[in-house]
C-alpha cells in the first residue's frame, strides 16, 4: 500500500502529517507512519489540539498535576500542547538528521488570538522555541497584515517558522518578502543561516470551497464547468512564483551565506466535497521541493489508490492562469474571496482556541483535588 507515497516521496514531495495527538505518540502510531508511510514531518493547529485533548484521557494525570499547583488555563494549554510537539520532535529526530536537518519538523501554532498584533506575536514566537526547546521546531505564524513582521523578526532571532493561512498570490509574495528580510537580517546578526528553517504553508481545498458556493451562486453552464478549479490553479502559480523568487540574484547571495529555501507547503489538502476525488490535491500538485500535509484520511487513500504520474504543477502553468481569468471573467472576485478566506481561517482558530480554554477550564476545576 505504501508504494504511492513512496513515489510520491520520489517526486520531491515531502510526506507531513496533519494531524498530532497524544494517543498517535503514546501507541507508537506516529513512529509507525515514519516508518511505513513516508511520513516526514507533523503539523499541528489549534483545532488539532482541541479535538485531541478534548477526546482523550492520556491528558488527565499533567492537567491534575497543573490544577493542583493552581495553574492558569493559558499556562495548562501551553504545558499540555507543547510537551506533545516535544514529543514529536524527539519521534522525528532521527528523519531530521537522516535529511540534513530538512524534513523531520514539527510545528506548534501561536495563539491564534495574536494573529493581529505583530508584537505579542513575536513574544509568543519566542516563548514557544524556548518552551519545547528542540531544533526541528517549527513556530507557525499566520500571513496576516500584522504576522509579515513577526515572521521577518522571528526568522532574524534565528527561529524557524511556518508560515500558515496563506491563500493570495499577492500575500504569498509579501511571505517570501518577509523570509527574505528575515534571512537578511539573520545574516547581519551573525546567525547561521543553515540552521534556519522556514515553509510556506499555501491552504488549498478551502479555495474550491469558497470558490464553489459562488459559482453554484451564479448558476450558469460556464460557472458549473469551473467548478473544483479554483484551488489547484492557484496552487501551482504560487508554485511559479517561488521558482521566479528563488532562483534570482538575491536569493542566490544568501544560498551562498548556507540559507535554504522557504518550500511551499500544501495544507488543506482533504477533499472536501464528495464529488471530488479524494486524492486530486495530491495528485495534482506533485512537483519537487514541496512539502504536503495530510489529514490521516487522505494519506491512507493516497497510499491505497492515489495515481503518482509525474509533475502535475509546471506543465500546467498556462492553464492555471487560465482557470483564473475565465473565473474573473464571470464575475468571481479573487480578491474578496481570499480576503474572505483569511477572515474565516484566522476565525477558525480563535473558535477552536476558544473551545480548547472551555475544555482546559473545565478540566482543571475536575481535577483540582
Amino acid at each position: 500500500m505504501s508504494d504511492n507515497l513512496r513515489r510520491l516521496s520520489e517526486q520531491g514531495v515531502a510526506i507531513w502529517l496533519d494531524d498530532l495527538s497524544r494517543d498517535r505518540l503514546a501507541t507508537g502510531n506516529l513512529e509507525t507512519l515514519v516508518r511505513d508511510k513516508h511520513v516526514v514531518g507533523v503539523t499541528s493547529n489549534p483545532t488539532i489540539f482541541q479535538k485531541a485533548i478534548s477526546s482523550s484521557d492520556r491528558y488527565r494525570e499533567q492537567i491534575h498535576g497543573l490544577a493542583i499547583r493552581g495553574a492558569s488555563i493559558d499556562e495548562a494549554l501551553r504545558m499540555v500542547t507543547t510537551y506533545d510537539v516535544r514529543w514529536a520532535c524527539d519521534v522525528l529526530r532521527p528523519v531530521y538528521e537522516a535529511s540534513g536537518h530538512r524534513d523531520g519538523r514539527v510545528s506548534i501554532e501561536v495563539d491564534p488570538r495574536l494573529a493581529h498584533d505583530t508584537e505579542k506575536t513575536v513574544a509568543e514566537a519566542r516563548q514557544l522555541w524556548w518552551l519545547v526547546d528542540r531544533p526541528n521546531l517549527f513556530i507557525k505564524i499566520p500571513a496576516t497584515r500584522a504576522g509579515l513582521p513577526a515572521i521577518t523578526q522571528a526568522l532574524s532571532e534565528g527561529i524557524s517558522v511556518n508560515v500558515t493561512l496563506i491563500f493570495s498570490l499577492q500575500r504569498y509574495a509579501e511571505v517570501m518578502e518577509a523570509f527574505l528580510q528575515g534571512l537578511e537580517k539573520a545574516r547581519e546578526n551573525g546567525l547561521d543561516l543553515a540552521g534556519i528553517a522556514s515553509v510556506a504553508s499555501f491552504f488549498v481545498s478551502r479555495v474550491d470551497t469558497e470558490v464553489d458556493k459562488r459559482l453554484d451562486k451564479i448558476g450558469t453552464d460556464e460557472a458549473r464547468a469551473l467548478r473544483g478549479k479554483a484551488a489547484i490553479a492557484n496552487a501551482r502559480l504560487a508554485y511559479q512564483a517561488y521558482e521566479k523568487v528563488f532562483s534570482s540574484e538575491r536569493w542566490s547571495r544568501l544560498e551562498a551565506a548556507g540559507a535554504r529555501p522557504q518550500r511551499p507547503l500544501w495544507a488543506s489538502t482533504g477533499v472536501k466535497d464528495p464529488a471530488y476525488r479524494d486524492t486530486r490535491y495530491v495528485e495534482e500538485l506533485v512537483t519537487s521541493g514541496v512539502v504536503n500535509t495530510m489529514p490521516e484520511s487522505t494519506l491512507e487513500a493516497v497510499a491505497d489508490h492515489g495515481e503518482i504520474t509525474g509533475d502535475t504543477v509546471r506543465p500546467n502553468y498556462a492553464d492555471a492562469r487560465q482557470v483564473l481569468g475565465d473565473l474573473a471573467r464571470i464575475g468571481i472576485d479573487y480578491d474578496d474571496v481570499v480576503r474572505v478566506l483569511e477572515e474565516e481561517g484566522v476565525e477558525k482558530f480563535v473558535s477552536s482556541w476558544n473551545d480548547l480554554i472551555a475544555s482546559m477550564k473545565s478540566e482543571l476545576e475536575r481535577l483540582a483535588e
